[in-house]
């Protein structure tokens, strides 16, 4: 599949070479700027709201320029609209295609373009982690505490459990998703002591925070998160081929995305400024909530953990989330293979938009990153 759209983070004169050999690659959405000769330990670097976004060239970075290419063309040949790789923030490799004979799926999700043409897409589950972040916002601002009843906030009522079963299920039980619930909200266990991914039982925590708030969700998303970081075309969306219970959808671009990874690659700060005052909440959201499964935090997920269930269900699998990948990675994850990576021991972001990318027997995870990987520099022995 060849990509409509490539920003491969060259110098300048190497984006000339490169067209004038007939790349065809359209100039980019905003021009970028070189960033000649980053060496691999320069400061995170934060992309003003509008205008151009620095680049580095791989190598300058210590990657492997063709095997980063290899990485990318893989997830061009695995319906992909969007991939992103940021290097502390510069954008160091940057593709879009078009996604050919998409699911119904995808297009319910796909709703509209930027301006430069790239999809803007209900990143499904990973709004998620978006969520998670403005719970911690919230908590800071003294609004709720993630040990609140969620009943505190709701009312009685909320769930099909009893009022003392219902009483008992905290916020961090939404967070951590071990409320007892079953996606019809029905009580199936006692608060803790079961994991079970529960996106109904989720989609509650937004109205918590919203109504703690006293401000709608969409102004609350904005003042306290995307309006500081840049992220001009992200906001929620109604979901009408949902049901009621997931009815509201966070839309976003790739580059949108790769801002969000960088503010939690930063831990909250974004050039300078708090957008999140504690920093420990990130090592919060981002460690495991629980023992039943290691590899999900406060509405993330984790690498390098003995064991993990599946969203899908109680499955367990040993070994880590994704085998080939660094054990510090954590990740937001979207149906239809939506991804957001982060990983600080590479100084990386990585973000993926677009269809279903599972194939040929092997997850979209393992396939990338099996080469992602390769076009790494050598890492220490962790010993």
């Amino acid at each position: 599949m060849r990509a409509h759209r490539v920003v491969p983070a060259l110098g300048l004169s190497a984006l000339l070479a490169a067209v004038l050999a007939g790349c065809g690659a359209p100039a980019p959405e905003a021009a970028e700027v070189a960033s000649a000769a980053v060496p691999a330990d320069a400061p995170l670097y934060f992309p003003p709201p509008a205008g151009p976004w620095a680049t580095v060239d791989p190598g300058d970075a210590g990657w492997d320029a063709a095997k980063l290419d290899a990485a990318l063309e893989l997830a061009g040949e695995r319906s992909s609209s969007g991939v992103v790789v940021l290097h502390r923030g510069r954008i160091m490799a940057e593709r879009y295609w078009p996604v050919e004979n998409p699911g119904p799926g995808y297009t319910n999700q796909r709703q509209g373009e930027t301006a430069a043409g790239h999809a803007k897409e209900d990143v499904a589950s990973v709004q998620k982690s978006v969520v998670a972040i403005l719970a911690a916002i919230a908590a800071e601002r003294g609004l709720l505490t993630f040990d609140d009843a969620v009943s505190d906030h709701l009312g009685v009522g909320w769930t099909q459990a009893s009022a003392e079963q219902e009483a008992a299920i905290s916020i961090r039980h939404l967070l951590a998703m071990t409320s007892g619930l079953t996606p019809q909200l029905a009580h199936e266990a006692d608060p803790g002591t079961r994991w079970r991914y529960n996106t109904p039982a989720y989609h509650h925590l937004l109205r918590i925070i919203a109504g703690a708030a006293n401000e709608s969700r969409e102004t609350v998303t904005s003042d306290w998160l995307t309006s500081r970081i840049g992220m001009r075309d992200s906001g929620w969306a109604p979901r009408p081929w949902a049901n009621s219970d997931i009815a509201v959808g966070f839309l976003t671009t790739a580059r949108d995305l790769a801002r969000f990874g960088l503010l939690v690659q930063a831990r909250g700060d974004w050039d300078g400024v708090a957008v999140v005052e504690d920093a420990s909440a990130f090592d919060e959201a981002t460690r495991p909530s629980q023992n039943l499964n290691p590899a999900y935090g406060l509405l993330w997920w984790l690498n390098g953990q003995p064991f993990r269930l599946a969203a899908g269900g109680a499955a367990r699998s040993d070994g880590p989330l994704i085998d080939s990948a660094p054990p510090d990675l954590v990740a937001a994850l979207g149906a239809l293979d939506r991804k957001l990576y982060v990983v600080p021991s590479l100084d990386l972001v990585v973000t993926r938009l677009g269809d279903r990318g599972s194939a040929d027997g092997s997850s979209f995870n393992d396939a990338f990153w099996d080469l992602l990987i390769q076009a790494a520099p050598p890492q220490p022995d962790s010993e």
